[in-house]
């Protein structure tokens, strides 16, 4: 193992990591436990090619944590862990399902103590052949695609970030820019579009923003454009790290409220938008309808419409983290980590 995966295992705050070295393929499993307070641990399932195994593991410890702070934060009841299949080169077709089925075996002989879902890289079907190794999977059953349920709570959550930027939660007229219109990001454009709200619509692959913003009556820019673009909510949801000490002191908005993950680069920026009087509703609390929604259906306890229902209550979630940071004059970044350690703390 090397020096630095030892350093990363030895400084994380985690309950554990479970690793494997799968040789066929030259990759990395890593399954980050990190906080088992609130009930069994849970995210999703990622896997990319990484310069070094130990951007895997650094990945998969940071995402495990934002889990934690994501089911603290909408008081759910679920711990907080993060699964990353670490490449060190793109697998060929014929590889990806053994591989899958061996990263489900390890899945398994955790016997339920951690339980995993679509993210970045993975798909449903790959999901089904996970589940056919184990039963510690979210989705399927007609509920293959997070996108939906992740952009009801993204609108619910806009909704409430209005409320609080503008004195109401009406947005017919309102300008909001959405970076990116994938399988987020279009139907939260639907949503808004319903609503009366203008768009402005960004992606990187044109065509696509163009054939969205035909269908929701809105325009489009370029992605180099999206920092200084004027617009009264600003909804990030493409990749992170989009709001850092470069792009914030250009941004024209009065409030942002997206589902990409880590849209900071850093902590600091919370109080940078701060300063500048632009109000950010933190990334973790308002993507968390796709994994709310997976984790209900896993359960099997509510129809679609209770889901529905309990996601739009994310935006109360919110609402709550909002106003105390505004009545302690504070980035609402802080007040959620207040939250989430009150939640933690009360368990």
């Amino acid at each position: 193992m090397t020096d630095e995966l030892v350093r990363l295992i030895q400084e994380w705050d985690g309950q554990g990591v479970y690793m494997k070295y799968d040789k066929p393929t030259g990759a990395w499993f890593f399954i980050a436990l990190h906080d088992p307070t609130l009930g069994i641990m849970a995210g999703g399932c990622r896997m990319k090619v990484y310069p070094t195994p130990a951007d895997g593991l650094r990945d998969a410890m940071r995402l495990g944590r934002g889990m934690t702070h994501k089911w603290a934060a909408i008081d759910f009841h679920y711990g907080g862990g993060k699964s990353v299949l670490a490449l060190s080169r793109p697998i060929e077709d014929s590889e990806r399902e053994p591989l899958l089925r061996r990263f489900g075996r390890m899945l398994k002989s955790l016997n339920g103590a951690y339980a995993t879902g679509v993210d970045l890289g993975v798909t449903p079907e790959d999901m089904a052949i996970l589940r056919d190794e184990g039963e510690y999977v979210f989705g399927g059953k007609g509920h293959e695609d997070p996108g939906p349920y992740t952009a009801l709570g993204v609108f619910s959550c806009i909704k409430t970030t209005a409320r609080h930027a503008f004195g109401t939660a009406d947005l017919a007229g309102r300008s909001v820019l959405i970076q990116g219109v994938g399988d987020v990001g279009e139907p939260l454009a639907k949503m808004l579009a319903e609503a009366g709200a203008t768009l402005i619509l960004s992606d990187l692959d044109p065509q696509r923003a163009a054939r969205v913003a035909k269908e929701v009556g809105g325009t489009t820019i370029d992605p180099d454009r999206v920092a200084d673009t004027p617009c009264d909510i600003l909804a990030p949801c493409a990749i992170g790290a989009t709001l850092n000490k470069q792009t914030i002191p250009s941004l024209n908005c009065r409030a942002i409220a997206g589902s990409a993950n880590n849209q900071l680069e850093e902590d600091a920026d919370a109080e940078r938008l701060h300063e500048r009087g632009i109000l950010y509703a933190p990334d973790y609390i308002v993507n968390a309808g796709g994994a709310m929604a997976f984790a209900l259906f896993h359960e099997g306890k509510l129809t679609d419409a209770e889901v529905e229902a309990r996601i739009n209550g994310i935006g109360d979630s919110l609402d709550r983290i909002l106003g105390e940071a505004k009545e302690r004059n504070e980035s609402p970044l802080n007040a959620a980590i207040k939250r989430v350690e009150q939640v933690l703390g009360h368990h």
